[in-house]
């Protein structure tokens, strides 16, 4: 019997039987994040309308947490009594607890009242689902003896949501909170301004709500379709400074700490759109072009001016911000900001000569130090995207790496505090599953296993600078997620994984076990009415070849489920074939498969079309090692037959390269007749991913002589430039053709784009290149 049906016959029997009568049997709880130490006993403690509640004065928050979730969820009314007690133990650490559930009663131990909190999600989760909605109701609860001694592995455990491209009620925003409260993460970052729309309430500056809250219309589809089409619909709105307080109170009863992001100096089109004074004007220019509140999505010219308006500003829009959040770190942005406008400003580039700074990347280090000192004579600190690196680094900083793990390594190796939040782990917009049949997103790919996998602390960072990473963080940018069950979507059950990541210690984790914890903790998401994605029964496939056959081997996230496959592209049924093992490819086929029961199929049926063309089974090297980000299938993957997804280059299949020029060597292991050579490049301006300009292929034939040496111009029509792919197709002619009948070897060369142009999300860094499988015929 699977753990899921024992644990649902044990909450059953514990809801439908006088506990006193009988025994239980004992399962282990199914914890998300895994504690520090669990010991379950062979016994259980009845909550009824006997039991009664004690605490220390310290501890009242949590208990009174944990008698209204009882007493609101079920017909329970609990007493004053010692039979769940609440006790301080100034020897814990401020975070930490020791839960003790015994047949005689359940007693929490903690040093503060958010330890005590975290012990009271931990017995939560001990007890039936229903009482999350309200449906359990029975008079007693049966809770499993044991012993939980636990505390987290970093401070800093967080949540990102963006409401500036689209935004959210303040319910679902306390519901948002809620689910972190429950997985004991800690910090909720609100990115409330943006180019698309500024979100709070700035009552000395009403332009803010008037104009900046609302942009006339919404890009529709992807940023990379062309031509563009918007929805013509005027969009916005913001929360009022009343309704922020409520939010931030509401997280501090749930001990989440809620950090606002005020974008600088980029980002900032939407408020520049009400006040244009505050950008730059072109060099002799005696007032600014107007600007729109952006439509659609990348990055904007428009910057804030570093003058003493501007600043003036900030400062008072801060002011009005500290008011309304205590949270230590202010978080400033700084990321992405496009220096066109400071090179064209006659302002900026006097100040530069007359600060003698180098550039205008230390123009950003100025303007950053100088909000830096603000905060901190208030009494803040400022935390920001890793772009702030550029140009030197504010004195007191704290850098959020997004950009890989090289922003964060710097930041430590120079003492400063790091939160890692790398789009490779930690970007919940990104594509989750290699169905074609999911809901838009930016693009990427980042499965729920890569989250799992994520380690915060980098591999370069000695054991004393790692000291200087203060936890991680996942990201939500909603660009493309106009809805609340869209978003829950897109964030359960990645946050569940990222918890686990931040909470428990790394020795406890267990990618195997927590799949089956998680596929039960989908009850309490049900019961929460939270929209996740279930993948659970999704299969995945892996191919591995020779010089004779393909091997594709299909596998579930929870092992030993039932798969039946069909090879001939049908619709797999109850009475198709079982996998049992590896399956031989020798030809093109369409391999489609679903996980059954003995009645039914559960979840979506997998596709994969294999392409089984000359170079799959090949020898293959390349001259650089793809991005550990997105190394895919590594090398072998560009001729395994398998092309890459058509809307995200996170998979399995996309190589991902950054900044390099590489070179492909494709060896066959007997003289080849070669017809043609395809691959493509994904294309992907708004993500910083440039297909290449031109392509070298070289062939080689025997006697080891280069009989071809062409560089081959990937030329698309103007109004394409925007396209997701570009495609290379060689294909011979017949008087050609002759000449490639003894080919051994095919040398392709990839140069990189370069650096991003101005203007371009991205402007200044290193260009990505990715390529998918080549195909020769």
């Amino acid at each position: 019997m699977h753990i899921k049906k024992l644990i649902a016959l044990f909450i059953l029997s514990l809801s439908l039987v006088n506990c006193k009568e009988r025994s239980v049997q004992i399962i282990q709880p199914q914890i998300i994040p895994i504690p520090d130490s669990i010991e379950v006993m062979d016994s259980f403690f009845t909550i009824d309308e006997s039991t009664g509640i004690t605490y220390d004065d310290n501890l009242k928050v949590s208990a009174q947490f944990l008698k209204d979730f009882i007493e609101g969820g079920s017909p329970i009314h609990l007493k004053e009594g010692n039979e769940i007690q609440f006790k301080q133990d100034d020897n814990l650490k401020p975070e930490a607890y020791i839960l003790t559930v015994s047949k005689e009663g359940i007693t929490i131990k903690a040093s503060t009242d958010q330890g005590a909190f975290y012990a009271v999600q931990t017995l939560r989760q001990l007890m039936p689902v229903g009482l999350e909605n309200d449906t359990f109701s029975e008079n007693e609860i049966a809770i499993q003896a044991l012993i939980v001694k636990d505390e987290p592995q970093f401070s800093y455990r967080g949540m990102h949501l963006d409401v500036a491209r689209h935004m959210f009620s303040i319910d679902f925003i306390k519901k948002y909170i809620d689910a972190l409260a429950l997985l004991k993460m800690n910090t909720f970052h609100w990115h409330l301004t943006d180019d698309q729309g500024w979100r709070i309430e700035i009552k000395k500056y009403p332009k803010l709500q008037e104009v900046s809250a609302y942009r006339n219309e919404t890009l529709v589809g992807h940023y990379s379709d062309q031509p563009h089409q918007f929805d013509g619909k005027r969009y916005g709105g913001y929360y009022t400074q009343e309704e922020v307080k409520d939010v931030v109170q509401y997280a501090k009863a749930r001990f989440v700490t809620v950090i606002p992001e005020i974008e600088m100096p980029g980002h900032a089109q939407a408020a520049i759109a009400a006040y244009p004074e505050l950008g730059c004007t072109s060099t002799g220019s005696a007032t600014n072009e107007p600007v729109e509140v952006a439509k659609k999505w990348g990055v904007f010219e428009e910057i804030y001016c570093p003058n003493q308006k501007t600043f003036a500003f900030l400062e008072d829009v801060l002011d009005e911000v500290l008011e309304l959040f205590p949270s230590k770190y202010i978080h400033i942005g700084g990321d992405e900001a496009p220096k066109t406008r400071w090179k064209n400003c006659a302002h900026c580039q006097d100040l530069i000569k007359k600060e003698g700074l180098k550039d205008e990347h230390h123009l950003q280090s100025y303007f950053i130090t100088k909000m830096e000192a603000y905060l901190n004579s208030k009494g803040r600190q400022i935390i920001g995207w890793d772009e702030i690196l550029e140009g030197g680094l504010a004195p007191n900083a704290t850098v959020m790496s997004w950009r890989g793990t090289s922003g964060a390594v710097e930041a430590a190796k120079s003492g400063h505090n790091v939160v890692m939040t790398p789009t490779s782990h930690c970007y919940f917009d990104y594509y989750q599953s290699e169905n074609e049949d999911e809901p838009l997103a930016i693009g990427g790919f980042l499965p729920l296993e890569k989250v799992y996998g994520f380690n915060p602390i980098p591999e370069e960072l000695t054991t004393e600078e790692s000291k200087y990473v203060l936890g991680a963080q996942g990201n939500i940018w909603t660009e493309y997620i106009p809805t609340e069950k869209h978003l829950e979507y897109m964030a359960f059950p990645r946050m569940l994984a990222l918890s686990e990541v931040v909470w428990s210690q790394p020795e406890h984790k267990n990618y195997k076990d927590f799949v089956l914890r998680l596929e039960n903790f989908h009850l309490r998401l049900d019961a929460l009415d939270i929209n996740y994605a279930n993948h659970l029964y999704e299969i995945e496939g892996t191919s591995t070849s020779s010089a004779t056959a393909s091997l594709y081997k299909l596998s579930t996230l929870i092992e030993g489920k039932t798969i039946r496959y069909t090879l001939d592209g049908s619709e797999p049924t109850l009475n198709s074939k079982i996998y049992e093992s590896k399956i031989p490819i020798t030809e093109s086929s369409t391999i489609k498969a679903a996980v059954f029961n003995d009645e039914k199929q559960l979840g979506k049926t997998f596709i994969q079309h294999i392409n089984y063309h000359k170079a799959v089974g090949a020898k293959i090297t390349i001259d650089k090692q793809p991005h550990k980000a997105y190394s895919g299938s590594g090398a072998e993957g560009l001729i395994n037959g398998i092309s890459g997804s058509d809307s995200r280059y996170g998979d399995k299949e996309w190589l991902g390269f950054w900044g390099e020029d590489i070179e492909v060597t494709i060896d066959f292991e007997k003289p080849t007749k070669i017809n043609s050579i395809e691959t493509r490049f994904y294309n992907s301006q708004g993500q910083w991913i440039y297909a290449p300009e031109v392509y070298e292929y070289l062939i080689l034939q025997q006697p080891n002589e280069f009989r071809q040496d062409t560089t081959f111009v990937l030329g698309l029509p103007e109004m394409a430039k925007e396209s997701r792919f570009k495609l290379l197709n060689i294909k011979f002619s017949k008087m050609e053709t002759g000449l490639y009948d003894e080919t051994t070897k095919i040398i392709l060369r990839i140069p990189n784009y370069g650096t991003i142009p101005e203007g371009k999300q991205g402007a200044g860094n290193k260009a990505w290149t990715f390529i998918d499988e080549i195909i020769i015929k």
